[in-house]
C-alpha cells in the first residue's frame, strides 16, 4: 500500500518483523537465537519492558504468574466453562469469556494496587522528599496513602480476602522470594506497611492479598503499572486453559446451568413508587 504522494510508508516496530525466510523478534533471530533458550516467563517480560529482566526480576515475574494462574470455581473460570457448555466450537470465546472477567474484584486488584502504591510513592518523592528509611517512618507513610485513599470514597487496594481472612499465603511467599532474589523495592515495602497500619487507618486489621502482592512486586521490577493488569491475565489464561481442559474431560458446567435454570422461580419486580 502506497500513500497518495507515491512513497511506501514504514511502520518502526521494536517487536517482531518477518521475511521470506527467517522471523526476527526483539532484534533476535527467533529460531535461531530464541527458541529452547528463553522461557516464555523471560519472552513476555523482555516483550513489555523491551530488556532481559535480571535473574532476580525474573524469578519473581515467574512467581507472580504461578501465584495468579488459577485458583478454583472464580467467576472468571465458571464464565469460562459455561461459555464452554455453549459454544464447543469457539475454545477462544471461552477463554475469552474468562478474562474479560477480570476487573476490579478479581484479578484488577493487581494493577489496582501497584498504580495505588506507585502514585504513593511518587507523591512523596515529588516534592523531594526521600523514602523511608525505618519501619516507622514506612507506617506514617502508609496511613497518609491509607487517609488519602479514603477521602476519595475508595477501598485500599490489597487489603482484605473473601477466604484468607487471618492471612494470604502467597503475601509471605512472594516478599521473601523478592527479597531473596534482592529485588524488594518501595512498592513492597509501602505495601507491607499498609498491611502493619490497615488497623489504624481503616479501623480494623485486614490481611494482605495475594493479588495486592503481585502488584506491589511487579512495580519493583520495573513493570509499568499502567499494564500491570495485562500480567494478571496472562497468568489467568494458563488457568483457565486448565480449566476448560478439565471441563472436557469430567464437564460440570451443564450442571451449573441446570442448577441455576432449574431453581429459578419468579418475582414481582420492586419498582419505585410513581
Amino acid at each position: 500500500m502506497t500513500d497518495p504522494n507515491g512513497a511506501v510508508p514504514t511502520y518502526p516496530t521494536s517487536l517482531g518483523t518477518s521475511t521470506a525466510t527467517e522471523i526476527n523478534l526483539l532484534g533476535h533471530d527467533l529460531a535461531g537465537e530464541l527458541m529452547g533458550k528463553i522461557s516464555f516467563g523471560e519472552l513476555a517480560y523482555w516483550l513489555v519492558a523491551t530488556r532481559r529482566p535480571t535473574p532476580g526480576q525474573l524469578r519473581v515475574f515467574e512467581a507472580v504468574l504461578v501465584a495468579l494462574a488459577d485458583h478454583g470455581f472464580t467467576p472468571t473460570a465458571i464464565a469460562a466453562r459455561v461459555t464452554y457448555l455453549s459454544a464447543p466450537d469457539s475454545l477462544q470465546g471461552a477463554l475469552a469469556a474468562g478474562l474479560l472477567g477480570g476487573g476490579s474484584r478479581f484479578l484488577g486488584v493487581t494493577e489496582d494496587c501497584g498504580q495505588f502504591l506507585h502514585a504513593a510513592i511518587t507523591d512523596h518523592t515529588a516534592n523531594g522528599n526521600a523514602l523511608p528509611t525505618t519501619d516507622a517512618d514506612w507506617d506514617e507513610m502508609a496511613l497518609d496513602a491509607i487517609a488519602r485513599q479514603k477521602q476519595t470514597g475508595k477501598h485500599v487496594p490489597g487489603l482484605g480476602h473473601p477466604n484468607h481472612k487471618d492471612g494470604d499465603p502467597r503475601t509471605p511467599v512472594l516478599i521473601g522470594i523478592a527479597e531473596d532474589a534482592g529485588v524488594k523495592g518501595p512498592h513492597l515495602r509501602l505495601f507491607e506497611a499498609i498491611g502493619r497500619m490497615s488497623e489504624r487507618g481503616v479501623g480494623r486489621k485486614l490481611p494482605l492479598n495475594g493479588a495486592g502482592v503481585c502488584g506491589a512486586a511487579l512495580a519493583d521490577i520495573d513493570l509499568p503499572v499502567e499494564l500491570l493488569r495485562g500480567f494478571a491475565l496472562l497468568a489467568r489464561c494458563a488457568g483457565l486453559l486448565g480449566q476448560l481442559a478439565e471441563e472436557h474431560r469430567a464437564p460440570i458446567a451443564n450442571q451449573i446451568y441446570m442448577s441455576v435454570d432449574r431453581n429459578a422461580y419468579y418475582v414481582e419486580p420492586d419498582l419505585p413508587a410513581t
